[in-house]
This record gives C-alpha cells, structure tokens and sequence, in this order.
C-alpha cells in the first residue's frame, strides 16, 4: 500500500470486474463444482484488493451469483466474508497509524445510515425472487462499479471530467438492456430452477 499507486489499482480493477459483472447480468454463469480449489486464491486475492482499495463486495458477489446461492446462502456468505476482512483490515490500519480525524468524523453518518438501512434490507428482501434478487445485486455493482471506474479516470487526468461520467453511462445503458431483456423474456433455465426449489419446497 505504500508503494503502489492506489489510483491505478482502482483502474485496474475497475476495469476487469465491470466486463465480468455485465456478463453474470447477462446470466452468464459457469458454476466451480470444486469450489474448495479457488477459496485459497480467491481469499488471498480478495484480502490484498480490499486492503489497498477496499473494494470486495462486486468480486463477492459475483463469485456468489455464478455458484447459485439463493438469498438466503448469498446474505450469511456476504457477511461472514465482509465481517472478517473489515475486522482484520481495520486492526491493520489501526496498527498502521492509518486512521484520522476526518475519517473518525464520517462514523457519525455511516452508522445511522447502516442502522437504518439494514432492517429495510431486510424487510424488502425478503419478498425478492431469489433470481431477481441476483439480477438486482448484479445491476447495482455494475452502476457502482461504472460510477469508481469514471472517478478513476478523472483521478488519473486520463479522460477529461465531462467526458469520464460516459463510462458509466455506458455501464447504465448495457444494464437496462440486460435488465429489460431479463424481465421481458426469462431464461429457461431460471425458470426451471424456481421449479425445482418450489417442488423441493413442497417436498
């Protein structure tokens, strides 16, 4: 973190996982059967990019959303996951010298925004289609992630301010095509799938 421009590990980023977001939106999914072999790498790959970034929630759910897990298995995994490394991370900083003044200050908005958000949440959540809930989980990284990838651009003096917000309107545009496509025509397979939990419900 020291030695690394955090500007271009936020570009870099950006600009890998928004393709592979706007791909799971698509419903393009290729599920690990032995999902033990990537937890090793993909763990240490996720620690390293939310210590210098603190970005995991999109490779996260993106991991989550291409191996099924309904809404239930993708909330307890999300949190456990994000408990740990925001725990670990904060000891880091702590340890670092790394918090301030001004950050100490932002607490005082954080948290009631997060006292009141997460029982709406929940109580909304609940009435979510788990497929749905997947495609709107999908649709709000790619909406985050297009909005950090033209911050970054600006950032960087790469592309001029006006210009930089085009990436993420660019990101929106796919979105809503996907989003339409995925309302107005259901896959197949999704259909099937709501089958088989409901059978496996009713069984």
């Amino acid at each position: 973190m020291t030695s690394l421009q955090p500007g271009w590990i936020k570009y870099a980023t950006y600009t890998i996982i928004l393709p592979l977001i706007l791909l799971q939106a698509a419903g393009w999914r290729r599920p690990i059967g032995a999902s033990w072999l990537i937890g090793l790498p993909f763990g240490w790959m996720l620690g390293v990019l939310y210590s210098l970034t603190t970005i995991s929630g999109p490779p996260i759910a993106m991991l989550f959303n291409n191996q099924g897990l309904v809404k239930h298995e993708f909330r307890a995994g999300l949190a456990l996951v994000r408990a740990v490394e925001s725990s670990v991370t904060a000891f880091v900083y702590y340890q670092l010298g790394l918090f301030i003044y001004e950050s100490d200050s932002l607490l005082y908005v954080f948290v009631p925004s997060v006292i009141l958000g997460v029982p709406l949440g929940s109580y909304v959540i609940r009435r979510l289609d788990p497929e749905i809930f997947r495609r709107i989980s999908m649709s709000f990284d790619a909406w985050i992630v297009g909005f950090g990838l033209s911050r970054v651009l600006i950032e960087l003096d790469l592309v001029q301010s006006a210009w930089a917000y085009s990436v993420m309107a660019v990101a929106i545009l796919i979105d809503l095509c996907l989003l339409f496509l995925f309302f107005t025509k259901p896959n197949p397979i999704w259909s099937e799938q709501r089958s088989r939990q409901t059978a496996d419900i009713s069984a």
